[in-house]
């Protein structure tokens, strides 16, 4: 039975300790379930991948979808559209995320942003580096990115399956790394995985990002005029040889995160419409007293409206889309791997090896080391009711790399066989790291001081 909040929580949630804090236990709360349709659609497309369906999955992905808007005629298979279109949401939604935690979040302080930071930047290098030392000179040392990265959803919703076991502590440090993860993954996909440059549409993308700062400095804080001009923004992207994805990131960099009106402000117009709607006029008709109740919504609805930033907004609207249609898409579309002993040659081993040696050892080793020397050098210091012995196990935890790994494994990987040893790769070090990290904080004592 589902239980109404108490007006104790109520009022928490208004205070600006949980107005800040309030999206972010959401944010968990939903990764738990997306993290378990993910995982669902995962294991559906490997089953389809292997068996009879396996010709329709391939063709159904393979199919030329195509729009018309006058002159421009733009065609790309169901593949890319998933890849290049939704996703572009996707990266949509981790830049408001980024934003917002730069902003009002954890990596808003620098001092409480120094552990996580350090930490992301250690979970990153070291499982690039196993991967590169072992894919030295063959053909597949390009896919160094992929085991940098870290699937916030699965890893979330991984602890928020231990539920009291785990401190808040330690999931509100997992998600700062993993957003942290993310801008880096971001970072290197705009720089190392584009492809060749046409200045001409890049011209054009900049131009109209420079047009959306524009719109922001002046107050305007429409959704519709920062959809179209984001709309254009990917299409240059996507003509220019940037991936169109980073147009996403991008445009979300502009969307306006402070509200028109402060708290105290926001307060006394309430209180005043509200005085209004309850002192309308009870002589004359009642279609009178109505219009006056009718116009004091409106302009409550307006005042509310002005109180809320549109990132925030956007960022509340978005998340559940992307969490739930968006990402499960994804995965339905790119984990259909047909497993194989055939593509495990000698080429293609490396890459196996460096997939799941740099998830499985180089994310935990990368990410407690970089914590431990941050910590006994005085940089940084443990959140509170975190032990080591939680840090051993969120950083194995970190190993699941999934959504953006499979992302980057599509742009890092050419030939066939690569890409389906790489993925092949990313589900078995993801499953390993998401097993062994559950059980290593499942058997950590709730008030171990280990």
């Amino acid at each position: 039975m589902n239980q109404k909040p108490s007006r104790l929580a109520v009022h928490w949630r208004t205070t600006p300790l949980g107005c800040i804090l309030g999206p972010m236990q959401e944010f968990i709360q939903q990764s738990q379930s997306s993290g378990i349709i993910l995982l669902l659609m995962t294991v559906i497309a490997l089953v389809i991948a292997n068996s009879p369906l396996h010709a329709g999955y391939t063709a159904l992905l393979e199919m030329q979808v195509g729009i018309t808007a006058g002159p421009l005629v733009l065609e790309e298979s169901v593949l890319h559209w998933v890849n290049d279109g939704l996703m572009a949401l996707f990266f949509f939604v981790v830049g408001l995320e980024i934003k917002r935690e730069m902003l009002v979040g954890e990596l808003a302080n620098l001092r409480a942003a120094t552990l996580p930071i350090l930490a992301a930047v250690g979970g990153v290098l070291v499982p690039a580096g196993i991967y590169a030392l072992l894919n030295a000179g063959g053909d597949g040392a390009h896919g160094w990115g992929v085991p940098m990265a870290t699937d916030i959803a699965f890893a979330l919703g991984c602890l928020a399956l231990l539920g009291d076991r785990v401190p808040v502590g330690l999931k509100v440090f997992l998600t700062a790394v993993a957003i942290v993860d993310d801008l880096m993954a971001v970072l290197v996909i705009a720089v190392f995985y584009a492809g060749g440059l046409h200045l001409v549409w890049l011209g054009v993308g900049l131009g109209v990002l420079l047009l959306l700062v524009l719109v922001n400095l002046f107050g305007i804080r429409s959704p519709l005029i920062y959809a179209s001009l984001g709309v254009l923004v990917w299409l240059a992207f996507l003509h220019s040889g940037v991936h169109a994805t980073i147009a996403g990131v991008l445009v979300a960099m502009t969307i306006p995160a402070r509200r028109q009106i402060d708290a105290p402000t926001f307060l006394a117009r309430v209180r005043g419409i509200l005085r209004q709607f309850e002192e309308s006029p009870s002589e004359g008709t009642q279609q009178h007293a109505v219009e006056v109740q009718q116009s004091a919504v409106i302009e409550l609805e307006e005042v509310c409206e002005q109180v809320q930033a549109p990132l925030q907004k956007m960022e509340h609207a978005l998340h559940g889309w992307v969490a739930f249609a968006i990402m499960p898409v994804f995965a339905l579309a790119n984990a259909g791997v047909a497993i194989s002993a055939a593509p495990l040659g000698s080429e293609s081993l490396p890459v196996l090896l460096g997939i799941v040696l740099g998830l499985t050892l180089g994310k935990p080793i990368g990410i407690f080391g970089a914590c431990w020397l941050a910590v006994r050098t005085g940089v940084a210091e443990l959140p509170q009711g975190v032990t080591w012995r939680h840090m051993l196990g969120t950083g194995v935890l970190a190993g699941v790399g999934f959504t953006m790994s499979l992302f980057i494994a599509s742009l890092a990987f050419t030939s066939a066989d690569m890409l389906a040893t790489a993925k092949l790769a990313i589900l078995l070090a993801s499953l390993l790291a998401g097993v062994t990290g559950f059980i290593l904080l499942r058997r950590i004592p709730q008030e171990s001081g280990v």
